[in-house]
């Protein structure tokens, strides 16, 4: 079975960073687009980037310039490098995999359990 296992969410100052980290298993990683989903509290749940097979990025306007996703296949681990962190992207995170394409993630079958983020002083 497909799983998905996300760590290293917690509490940050503002300006701080985190490292996010999702164990992926019971498919071929490699060859299939993971990203990275949040959702803040009353809000809907959003795209934040994600990664193909190739190794493309794309990112969701807000976070370009201080988010970087990454991929690692050897390990079959997807990152999430947050930094500048703000009040704004407190939010539970997801990790999400497509298994019908190796570029498109918009609609993933698979998802994490998530890891809580918040970004307070």
């Amino acid at each position: 079975a497909v799983q998905l296992v996300e760590s290293g969410g917690e509490l940050v100052r503002p300006g701080g960073s985190l490292r996010l980290s999702c164990a992926a298993s019971g498919y071929t990683y490699s060859s299939y687009c993971v990203a990275w989903f949040r959702q803040a509290p009353g809000k809907e749940r959003e795209l934040v980037a994600d990664i193909s097979a190739s190794g493309s990025t794309a990112y969701t306007y807000s976070v370009r310039g201080r988010f970087t996703i990454s991929r690692d296949n050897a390990k079959n681990t997807l990152y999430l490098q947050m930094n500048s962190l703000q009040p704004e992207d407190t939010a539970m995170y997801y990790c999400a995999a497509n298994t019908r394409s190796d570029s498109v993630c918009l609609f993933p079958n698979f998802w994490g359990q998530g890891t809580q983020v918040t970004v307070s002083s």
